[in-house]
Formats: structure tokens, sequence, C-alpha cells
């Protein structure tokens, strides 16, 4: 049943942007860095990110987290959602930072977090994760201090590279 409503929730908003009037433009980035909650743990994971103007930025995220707890080897799905905010005008570097806002879950927590994104490329979040039903990985809780560091790289960046 929960497997339903995140899907049902995907389409409908798939449903209303493609109703909107707005051009937004999507653009494919790879992830890659490190979580830090209760636990250290290293993140590999794919992003969208979706642009009408370079004020207001969205991104969504699917990622999977990997490290050891209680030591055992443990990967985990995360999800995240972001907004990226910079309405500052005439200056050299247009949006060199943005203030970043967003929520990620996995199966064993729900973490909302703030900080700062430098060119939306790099990332530092913070944040404090609340359990969900008291999920334990290995037998180690992981709600409290949720700390981010990650790199997004442009898939264009990388194709241009490689060619």
């Amino acid at each position: 049943m929960k497997n339903f409503r995140w899907v049902a929730a995907i389409v409908c908003i798939c449903f209303l942007s493609a109703f909107s009037k707005a051009q937004v433009t999507i653009h494919k980035m790879v992830n890659v860095g490190y979580v830090y909650q209760n636990q250290s743990f290293g993140e590999v994971g794919g992003k969208l990110l979706f642009l009408k103007t370079d004020d207001v930025i969205y991104r969504l995220g699917a990622s999977a987290l990997m490290g050891t707890a209680n030591s055992e080897f443990a990967i985990m799905p995360k999800v995240n959602a972001d907004i990226l905010l910079n309405f500052e005008k005439n200056v050299d570097f247009k949006h060199s930072y943005y203030f970043l806002a967003g929520v990620e879950g996995t199966n064993k927590y729900v973490a909302p977090k703030i900080g700062v994104s430098l060119f939306g490329l790099l990332d530092l979040t913070g944040g404090y994760a609340f359990s969900i039903a008291d999920e334990r990985l290995n037998g180690k809780e992981l709600k409290g201090l949720n700390v981010n560091f990650t790199l997004n790289i442009p898939t264009a960046f990388l194709h241009d590279m490689f060619k």
C-alpha cells in the first residue's frame, strides 16, 4: 500500500507539471558523497535537476548509502528532494551559491535538512533524522544529527570528458 501511494504521488506530479505553461529544463546528474547518520556512509546515486530560471532550482534524487553498522556491511536506499534558492541580482558570479532546503528518506529514517550549495555542484547540508517506527540497521539506531557532503556531476560534463 505504501508503494502505491508513492507511485500515485509521482504520477500526479508528472500530470500536473505537464499541464503547466512553464518551460522547465531537466538535467541529469550523478552524485557521490559522504553521509554521517550515527555512522559513516558513502553515497552513490543520481539526481534530476528541474530548472526554469536559475533563481529557484528543484532536485529529485535516489541513491544508495553504503557503510558498516555494528561491524556489518549494510546498504540502504535513499530518496531526496531539494529546493535551491538564490535571488541575488547584479553580481559577477550571478549564482555561485544557493541556500538549500530539502528532505531525505530511507527505509530507516526521514531527515529534513538545510545547507548551502556552491554552483549547485557541491552541497554541504545538515539536519536531524527521525526514526521510522523504531527501525534499526544491524541493531544500530539511526536517529539524530545528519550531515551530508555531496558532489553532483552533470552527465553532460561526463559525456564531453570521455568523448
